[in-house]
């Protein structure tokens, strides 16, 4: 180690593999593998990307807002704001490690299963769930606009309980 640089760990946080303290209850994606997944996709492997990349898919498919994401952020020891939660997240949707589903105006969510599929969103839960792509059908699209391609169709069901 160079004695004139500052060493920068690349340890997991408090709680994860290796380390002292109560571990959270993750699954799966090791610390070395969300390093890869960030390096393949050209981000650099900040301390912070990497804390809330193992939060995010350690844990498999699954919907996140930024908030809920702040807060197991939180219960697991990392010291991350919420502005940085959201540049994260439009970060790792940019590059294409999330999905961003719009269901309110003023509510998204984060998907980490990034293939072709919809959503049932579950009103009185404000929940998501996935939809396989082959249990929908699109009609035949719009033709868009001169100089514009559709990038992608989502479905996004509500339901509510029957009364």
């Amino acid at each position: 180690m160079n004695p004139s640089r500052p060493s920068v760990s690349t340890a997991p946080p408090a709680g994860q593999p290796g380390q002292s303290g109560p571990a959270p209850d993750l699954t799966g994606c090791p610390w070395h593998d969300v390093k890869e997944k960030l390096r393949e996709v050209g981000l650099r492997p900040t301390r912070q990307r990497m804390a809330l990349g193992w939060i995010l898919f350690a844990k498999g498919d699954r919907h996140v807002t930024a908030e809920m994401l702040y807060e197991e952020a939180n219960r697991a020891r990392v010291p991350v704001s919420l502005a940085t939660v959201y540049n994260t997240l439009h970060q790792f949707t940019e590059v294409g490690l999330l999905r961003q589903v719009a269901v309110d105006g003023s509510k998204a969510y984060f998907d980490t299963n990034n293939s072709e599929h919809h959503h049932f969103f579950i009103e009185d839960q404000d929940d998501l769930m996935d939809i396989p792509a082959s249990n929908v059908v699109v009609g035949r699209p719009p033709v868009p606009p001169e100089g514009y391609e559709i990038a992608r169709i989502d479905v996004v069901v509500r339901l509510r309980r029957k009364k």
